[in-house]
């Protein structure tokens, strides 16, 4: 495709585990005398939403109206992680838990090379009840698609009850997976796996292309599946539908900084095609493109609609 639609009209629900992605930046010009490690003099603090928060920013950065939806800490860094994420243009509407905190994952960052990354986290498992489950479900109505971004953090624990949800309001749920059982997916619409979770479930496939697609296709059958996308980093990316051919595409990136959230850019870029009604094979196509521009920014970031639209224009990318 050469041009990228407005999706002005597009409406996504993000459901998923909400963090915050803190970065401290600063220079690292000499050697810690206490340690083998380098000192950094930390000049710059950046907040920026991640996990489903940072799903949710590539949708809004695409000009999709879009809702998250998620459970956090009553927590100061839960009033930082929605004041970044309303700025982009999101719709809040997470949960807060009194006795739990808001994740957060701090890298430590000189002169664009990360140097460390701690994270601050538990299970929000224990929190995800009834009232929890009837809250986010009533806002799958007024969507035209559902994304469920798991990084195994408790949020999606019942996960089956929110893609039988969304399949009873005949409204289509992606999913970016996480862990082993992928039979907790049953009946998504579309799963988009990294190269290395989806031979965990698979086996070893060698890079090799009519494998990869054979195995994905098995995985259609086994768990109701519509389609499964393999992203496979340098190798770009695999979509299987349930029936039909795949479609291979090659990956895009001129220069590689940081993969940080590319995955959150790739499945972003489906559902947004898909709330505009476009084929899955085109809005694929974008989400490719997409990912070959989020790789050459450093950290969790989102890929505006111009950019999409220059690169489209860029027919050296395509060589």
């Amino acid at each position: 495709m050469s041009n990228v639609p407005s999706f002005s009209d597009a409406k996504v629900l993000v459901i998923g585990d909400v963090m915050l992605d803190r970065f401290w930046h600063g220079k690292a010009t000499r050697i810690s005398p206490e340690a083998p490690v380098p000192v950094v003099k930390v000049s710059d603090v950046d907040d920026r939403p991640g996990g489903a928060g940072n799903v949710a920013v590539n949708l809004a950065a695409l000009g999709v109206a879009t809702t998250l939806s998620g459970l956090v800490g009553d927590d100061a860094h839960a009033v930082l992680l929605r004041a970044a994420v309303e700025a982009k243009g999101v719709r809040w509407s997470v949960m807060p838990c009194a006795a739990a905190e808001t994740i957060v994952k701090l890298r430590v960052m000189s002169r664009s090379q990360q140097l460390i990354r701690m994270d601050f986290e538990g299970s929000f498992s224990d929190y995800v009840d009834s009232s929890f489950l009837q809250y986010s479900t009533n806002l799958i109505a007024e969507h035209d698609v559902v994304l469920l971004s798991d990084y195994a953090k408790g949020t999606l624990s019942q996960v089956g009850s929110l893609i039988d949800a969304c399949r009873s309001h005949g409204v289509p749920v992606l999913v970016d997976p996480k862990g082993a059982d992928f039979e907790r997916y049953r009946g998504a619409s579309i799963i988009t796996p990294n190269l290395t979770e989806f031979e965990a479930i698979v086996g070893a496939c060698f890079q090799d292309d009519d494998l990869i697609s054979s195995r994905a296709k098995s995985l259609c059958a086994t768990h109701d599946f519509d389609a499964v996308l393999v992203t496979r980093s340098e190798r770009g990316m695999t979509l299987q539908p349930k029936e039909g051919e795949p479609l291979h595409l090659p990956a895009l990136a001129r220069e590689v900084f940081d993969v940080t959230g590319a995955g959150d850019t790739v499945i972003a870029a489906i559902a947004a095609g898909m709330a505009n009604h476009e084929s899955l094979e085109n809005a694929t196509r974008l989400a490719n493109v997409a990912a070959g521009l989020v790789v050459g920014k450093v950290g969790t970031a989102a890929v505006t609609r111009s950019e999409l639209s220059g690169a489209l224009q860029d027919e050296s990318l395509f060589d």
